[in-house]
């Protein structure tokens, strides 16, 4: 990141990116109650002077959480979208939302920065829209299912979208933890899309 205190366009932006993966990386790896502007700095071999050029310290992972959650919330999106079929689009959607192991860094970043939400007004906001996301996929998946005749759904699609995300936000500690594998979960949720659909999943 030589040179962060030149301005110009893309070369901002390239820097910017490079920044928030640092921010990521020293997040997954330090915690964010020990995290340091030092510890991003030396993600990317600079000195905390540089980093600062681009905010301080919350508002830098303010917007590394902000990214990673249009990531998630974007695979989520696109892995439904990939299929026609209810059923599909359900599996996808719990596929693609389990954390793949204890070093899963994007689910482990979401999770170490959710304690703030608890204290920081805009972390709770950035959180709620991150979890209505996430259920309004579940909801229009059900929704679907069931005018495609595959789901005989027991309650409205949006409670039941609910659950799923709730579900899958106390089950991602568990892997995240090791406590549980992503194979253990995956089949935890696919048990309960069968009770509530009244249909396997293929």
């Amino acid at each position: 990141m030589a040179g962060a205190g030149k301005r110009g366009g893309g070369g901002k932006e390239a820097r910017r990116a490079e920044l928030n993966e640092a921010v990521q990386r020293a997040l997954v790896a330090r915690g964010l109650e020990g995290l340091r502007l030092r510890d991003v700095a030396n993600e990317i071999g600079v000195t905390p002077a540089a980093v600062l050029y681009y905010g301080d310290l919350d508002a830098l992972v303010h917007a590394t959480y902000q990214q990673a959650i249009e990531r998630f919330s974007r695979g989520r999106e696109e892995a439904a979208d990939r299929h026609e079929d209810a059923r599909a689009k359900l599996t996808a959607c719990i596929e693609e939302g389990v954390a793949t192991g204890p070093d899963d860094a994007m689910t482990r970043l979401l999770f170490e920065y959710w304690p703030r939400c608890l204290r920081d007004a805009r972390a709770a906001a950035l959180d709620s829209a991150l979890t209505e996301r996430q259920i309004t996929v579940y909801a229009s998946v059900l929704t679907l299912g069931q005018a495609q005749g595959h789901f005989t759904l027991t309650d409205p699609p949006r409670l039941l979208a609910a659950n799923f995300v709730a579900m899958e936000d106390g089950y991602q500690m568990e892997v995240l933890s090791g406590r549980r594998t992503r194979a253990e979960v995956i089949a935890a949720l696919r048990s309960y899309a069968r009770a509530v659909t009244g249909r396997p999943l293929p």
